[in-house]
C-alpha cells in the first residue's frame, strides 16, 4: 500500500490515517463491500472512527474515480475498487458478486445511438451461485 500512496496523492487526496486504512482495506478487495462492511472492518483499528467518516471517504473516492459505486440492492450501495471495464454476476440469494471480464457486443437502436455519446456500459447478470444452489437442494 505504501507504493500506492503517491498514486492517491496524485488524485489530490488528503491521506489521513483513517483514509489510508480504508484504502488498505479496499486495495485488491473483490468482495464489493458496503460502507457498513468497510466500517466494521476498519473501525477495529480505529475505534473512534465514525460511520460518516467511512461514507464521506467513499464518496470522495467515487468522485475522484478511484472506485465505482454499485447499486445492486435497493437501499444499499456497494463499492468496487476495480475501475477497469467489467460486468457483474450477482447471486439473487446471498448477493455475492463476481467480476466478469469479457466484452459483449451490444448495439443500440440507431435513433438512440445517434443522439447519445456512448461512454461505456455495465451489464448485470443475475442467478443463483453454486453454494446457494447446493443449500436449496438439501
Amino acid at each position: 500500500m505504501i507504493q500506492n500512496t503517491e498514486k492517491y496523492r496524485k488524485f489530490g487526496l488528503k491521506l489521513t490515517p483513517q483514509r489510508l486504512a480504508i484504502l488498505r482495506y479496499l486495495d485488491g478487495n473483490k468482495s464489493h463491500p458496503s460502507a457498513e462492511d468497510i466500517y466494521n472492518a476498519v473501525s477495529k483499528e480505529f475505534t473512534t472512527m465514525s460511520f460518516a467518516t467511512v461514507y464521506n471517504t467513499l464518496e470522495v473516492l467515487r468522485e475522484k474515480g478511484i472506485l465505482r459505486e454499485l447499486k445492486i440492492e435497493p437501499g444499499k450501495k456497494r463499492y468496487d475498487p476495480d475501475t477497469t471495464p467489467h460486468h457483474h454476476l450477482i447471486c439473487i440469494k446471498c448477493k455475492k458478486l463476481i467480476d466478469i471480464y469479457k466484452r459483449f457486443k451490444l448495439t443500440l437502436p440507431e435513433d438512440i445511438a445517434r443522439e447519445f455519446e456512448i461512454l461505456g456500459n455495465h451489464i448485470e447478470f443475475y442467478g443463483v451461485c453454486p453454494e446457494c444452489k447446493q443449500r436449496n437442494s438439501q
